[in-house]
């Protein structure tokens, strides 16, 4: 799926450390399940199913203020004239998060090098508890380091996680005392003026994220 692994960290989980126990795991599948449901209904509470409005209009996408794994402050105006590649996640998630991911920066891999430069790939936590500045800065560059790692205030999150219709909300684990996040796995393709293009499933290959971007690169 790209020359990017997931391997294992000191500083922070890798997709086999988290959750190790079976039950879990399949907790974890269940309830993202029921999260992209949710996230499918969101598209069409208020537009159609590619996620647009009846005037046309975007229904997704839209301003945020967050900071990366640097600790940079960063707004959605500091990736203007680029495309980007939303990603909303947690590092600790079992496996669709680093599936999504790996597949998202995957999919950069198969672009040439002037594509590569118009687009970059963003992860936006949804448990920012957890997911601090030191905590994205182990975990994200077992992506490449083309990917951009976002968290912030809780207020901030779910601003960022509203603009983009994204559902999520903590799911508890009975007889642990770790928790896992219940959200909508998208990812989304936002064009260079932050409007809405197209999203796509978590199980999106490389190659169709690849050639969708081609197309809106008009390298095609």
């Amino acid at each position: 799926m790209g020359r990017h692994d997931v391997r294992r960290s000191d500083k922070g989980p890798a997709a086999d450390q988290v959750m190790p126990r079976r039950w879990i795991v399949l907790a974890g599948a269940l309830v993202l399940a029921v999260a992209g449901l949710v996230g499918v209904a969101a598209f069409l509470t208020d537009g159609s199913a590619d996620g647009s409005r009846g005037s046309g209009v975007a229904a997704i996408g839209g301003p945020f203020r967050l900071t990366d794994q640097n600790g940079n402050r960063v707004t959605n105006e500091t990736f203007a004239g680029r495309y980007m590649l939303v990603y909303f996640g947690y590092t600790y998630c079992p496996d669709i998060c680093p599936l999504s991911l790996q597949n998202m920066v995957a999919a950069l891999d198969e672009l040439d090098p002037a594509e590569v430069d118009a687009v970059v790939p963003i992860f936006i936590t949804v448990d920012p508890e957890r997911d601090t500045v030191d905590q994205l800065a182990s975990y994200v560059p077992l992506f490449g380091e083309r990917l951009v790692g976002l968290t912030g205030t809780d207020a901030e999150i779910k601003a960022a996680a509203r603009a983009y219709r994204v559902y999520f909300a903590k799911a508890e684990v009975e007889g642990s005392a770790d928790y896992l996040m219940d959200h909508s796995s998208f990812i989304y393709l936002m064009g260079p003026d932050g409007t809405y293009r197209t999203h796509f499933g978590h199980d999106a290959t490389p190659d169709e994220i690849a050639a969708r971007l081609r197309t809106e690169l008009g390298t095609s």
